[in-house]
């Protein structure tokens, strides 16, 4: 897992840990100090909040988890995959555009950094340079010819 996305994800953990450990205890027992609870808007909202925090955090952890399986020996050489740098040719736009794939919490369509879960990302995997890769979008189909690729075992040596 890149060294950044991990401090990321660490921190949003550290934040919302505090909050459902300090902050919302305080605010769940000022709101019960006010008494009836069924008209308390406070003490719904703080009860809210504290599902959405204990929900997010559950994702964020088995995220954590996930990124950490990721075995480098296991991506391929010669194909795109994460990591990789990828030179295509769109046939619709007819034009040449680099992306790199990314984890889903660094995707920047913008910088060319897009996802291995998003279509594009998706219908590149496993291509070899030469390979046309198809994306389904709601325009239509776009085909997309692999021109280049640097993997990320080029990149590292």
């Amino acid at each position: 897992m890149p060294e950044h996305i991990k401090k990321k994800l660490e921190e949003e953990i550290r934040t919302l840990e505090h909050e459902l450990t300090h902050e919302l205890p305080k605010e769940i027992k000022k709101a019960v100090a006010m008494g009836d609870l069924s008209e308390n808007a406070e003490y719904h909202m703080a009860k809210q909040r504290q599902e959405f925090v204990n929900a997010r955090l559950g994702q964020l952890k088995k995220r954590m988890s996930e990124l950490a399986l990721v075995n480098l020996t296991n991506i391929p050489k010669d194909r795109v995959a994460f990591g990789s740098k990828v030179k295509v040719f769109d046939n619709i736009k007819e034009t040449e555009i680099v992306y790199t794939l990314v984890t889903s919490e660094e995707s920047d369509v913008t910088k060319g950094l897009i996802s291995t879960t998003s279509p594009i990302g998706k219908s590149l995997m496993g291509k070899k340079v030469g390979d046309t890769a198809t994306v389904v979008t709601p325009n239509g189909n776009r085909e997309l010819e692999v021109l280049h690729l640097i993997t990320i075992h080029d990149e590292a040596s």
